[in-house]
């Protein structure tokens, strides 16, 4: 099985689900409440918070042209210049060092997607020990195999690209060197449908590209990401925030820390339940298995007496002929008395 390493935690089939919480833009522009996010984080249960490394000019230029500003019928952002959005949403380099030493205090890994060179030097600077490629930084090969180059695991989405897409960016990585790789399935729509969620491609990701295979999710709540996991998923992407009701760039599609906690333990219980493709009783049915049904004396008989419904029944528990067996013995007699609680076995008959 493939397995890759983050940190502390290894991420693969054998492994519980590895939860990435995504803070992005719900900082709403404070420190503070940046930091209370990571610890809000932690104590929900992740392994993982990522952040996004960007500045407005690293990521695109001052401009209002038309195809500058987002669509305005956009559930969230429409009509929004894409410059002015980034500046609002953006995390300030200066905050990278005091976010990654809170999460490191409290025991999470932490990482962050680059969108241009000059952020992956500074994660680089702070020992960042993974990389997130955005989804509509998929296309950017040259990022790719910068990201590559650092030897560090690569988290991939794949929101919007083809089959075609996702080979040239995971033979990119591969051409660097570079075989750490985690492929999440994602839709990029803010916030998703489930209906385009489209999970039965988990397996194929991993089948198709030979790589642990996990879900990026913008749907609303934890049901996605949770049927996720029984389609293979090993990693689970999130956003979060303190409070939807706070307002933020993506507050709308986050989840708050009591379901990330749910997510969390829901993730886990589902990969648990996952088990072997097998039928047959399990270990912890033992006791109840002693219960099932058996053929039992009900009542004190004689020997010779005849085997009747009266004093032979199906009753629980286990112990007895199966009850299967009930047409074969009635009309036959007793070879000896029983008394009632008797398990009916071919000796007595």
């Amino acid at each position: 099985m493939r397995e890759v390493r983050i940190g502390k935690h290894t991420i693969g089939p054998g492994h519980r689900p590895f939860v990435i919480a995504e803070m992005s833009g719900n900082h709403n522009g404070s420190l503070d409440r940046a930091l209370a996010i990571v610890d809000a984080v932690a104590a929900a249960g992740a392994q993982a918070l990522k952040l996004q490394t960007y500045r407005a000019d690293t990521i695109t230029i001052d401009v209002d042209l038309p195809a500058f500003r987002i669509s305005d019928d956009h559930t969230l952002w429409g009509g929004e210049n894409l410059y002015r959005l980034y500046e609002k949403a953006h995390t300030p380099w200066e905050w990278h060092a005091p976010i990654f030493e809170r999460a490191h205090d409290l025991g999470l890994t932490v990482f962050s997607s680059p969108f241009d060179p000059t952020a992956v030097e500074l994660l680089e600077s702070l020992e960042a020990p993974a990389y997130k490629i955005a989804s509509a930084e998929l296309v950017d090969l040259p990022l790719v195999e910068l990201c590559a180059r650092t030897g560090k695991p690569l988290v991939i989405s794949t929101g919007m690209a083809n089959v075609a897409e996702i080979h040239a960016a995971v033979s990119t990585a591969r051409a660097a060197g570079n075989d750490q790789l985690i492929v999440l399935g994602c839709t990029a729509s803010y916030p998703a449908p489930p209906q385009d969620s489209n999970l039965r491609g988990i397996p194929l990701l991993g089948s198709l590209f030979d790589v642990v295979a996990g879900l990026s999710d913008h749907t609303v709540g934890i049901g996605v990401p949770v049927a996720a996991v029984a389609l293979g998923a090993c990693a689970i992407e999130k956003h979060v925030t303190l409070a939807r009701a706070d307002g933020g760039v993506d507050s709308a599609f986050s989840l708050e820390p009591a379901e990330l906690a749910a997510l969390v333990t829901e993730t886990e219980r589902a990969w648990q339940a996952l088990g072997e493709p097998r039928i047959g009783p399990r270990e912890s049915e033992r006791e109840v298995r002693r219960l099932r049904r058996s053929l039992y004396v009900v009542a004190d008989v004689s020997e010779g007496e005849e085997v009747t419904r009266e004093n032979v029944r199906s009753i629980r528990p286990s112990g007895g002929l199966p009850p299967g067996e009930l047409s074969a013995v009635l009309g036959r007699r007793f070879r000896v008395a029983a008394r009632k609680g008797t398990p009916l076995t071919w000796d007595l008959v």
